[in-house]
């Protein structure tokens, strides 16, 4: 039996798709070890893995909810709370591993601090990349606007700054496209498939893409309309309450069933009277609604997109980071849903409509579908970290 690490940043779309691949490490005998935080410790435990709190160490956890918005929009910002974080982490983690001694440690692309205690003491590494993997090629999808290419230029100072903050303390860390690119000579899990992952064709060997982690339907919703128009900006920059009004004013009294998740920023008394065809929810199990829907309006998350193509339901993309663009481009060039280009209710509902009734976009969401369930998913990952582990120790 191996002792296993994993490290993830708190975020539930690079959560959610490692744990199918903890249970199965744990069904096959291994012990594993997950460093994360409280309020993720429900479901790694329940997938079976020994939980380990970062709480203390992390700054992102005393963010109000402004500031996490910040997170996925501001280049400087972010870099400094993953610094912050790491620099906080580093006496912890390294004497952690020091007395545990792991077989492999696994880390997700972002938990950077994983990959560098892996490469301090020589302990197999392997990356969990749960968005596209990112290179010089793959890049060219990740297509920014001028502003947010300005943005960057002038943030690179601060960024420069904390990076050298890294160096400082021995972290192998050139630039901020360590943090953000995938080193081709790192072992690395990708939750998508070939046919989904941007310039697939240019990585090395060493990547292994194993498809989305999706879990089946484990609840059923109501379907009391021919069409099911799902609503949902996630969980982190949810606070849209104009843009909510706005889908109700699009859809009041239509024809169709739409079923809303508008998270805990925004109090669902702010929306006024909702109309009998529309339900509104802080949150909803987002699979069952996908088993039934026939259109996803989303943010454009990775984990959000994956489930919805999964489960052959074209997209409206309305996304809200630099990272969800990049997603927003990729679903566009593989046919399977629009952008959301302005947000007045007439604007919404003309989206909406358009991929309702052109059906070349549930074709094509079936056709990324297909390919995903041709990935080897949660056992082809276990199998690429166990190999890995193997070959390294």
């Amino acid at each position: 039996m191996s002792k296993i690490v994993f490290f993830c940043i708190p975020a539930h779309g690079h959560t959610n798709p490692t744990l199918g691949v903890v249970r199965e490490l744990v069904e096959r005998g291994h012990e594993v070890l997950y460093y994360s935080y409280t309020p993720f410790k429900e479901k790694i435990e329940g997938a079976g893995a020994k939980f380990v709190a970062c709480d203390d160490f992390d700054a992102e956890q005393h963010l109000d909810p402004k500031d996490a918005v910040r997170v996925g929009k501001d280049l400087a910002f972010s870099t400094r709370l993953l610094v912050d974080t790491t620099l906080a982490l580093d006496d912890m983690v390294c004497k952690e591993m020091e007395r545990l001694q792991p077989g492999c440690i696994v880390a997700d692309s972002m938990a950077v601090w994983g990959k560098a205690v892996a490469l301090k003491l020589g302990i197999p590494f392997v990356s969990s990349t749960t968005t596209f993997a990112f290179n010089k090629h793959s890049a060219q999808i990740m297509k920014q606007s001028l502003g947010q290419m300005f943005g960057m230029i002038f943030s690179m100072g601060k960024i420069n700054k904390d990076i050298k903050r890294l160096q400082d303390k021995g972290y192998p860390v050139k630039s901020v496209l360590d943090i953000i690119q995938n080193d081709d000579n790192t072992h690395t899990v990708v939750y998508t498939s070939p046919q989904f992952q941007p310039c697939a064709d240019t990585f090395s060997d060493k990547y292994a893409f194993v498809g989305p982690s999706v879990r089946p339907v484990t609840e059923q919703i109501e379907k009391n309309k021919e069409k099911l128009i799902y609503i949902s900006m996630g969980t982190v920059v949810n606070d849209q309450i104009g843009f909510y009004k706005n889908c109700i004013r699009a859809f009041a009294d239509a024809e169709y069933q739409v079923i809303m998740s508008i998270g805990n920023l925004v109090d669902a008394k702010e929306l006024g009277e909702i109309p009998e065809n529309i339900s509104v929810h802080a949150f909803v199990d987002q699979i069952a609604v996908l088993d039934k829907a026939d259109v996803f309006l989303s943010h454009c998350g990775m984990n959000s997109v994956n489930e919805s193509l999964y489960y052959e339901v074209p997209l409206v993309m309305y996304p809200q980071t630099s990272e969800q663009g990049g997603v927003a481009n990729r679903v566009t060039q593989v046919g399977a849903g629009i952008r959301l280009e302005k947000t007045s209710p007439a604007a919404i509902r003309e989206a909406v409509e358009k991929v309702l009734s052109d059906p070349t976009y549930r074709k094509k969401a079936a056709d990324i579908s297909d390919g995903f369930k041709k990935c080897p998913g949660a056992k082809g990952a276990a199998d690429k970290i166990l190999d890995t582990f193997t070959k390294l120790s």
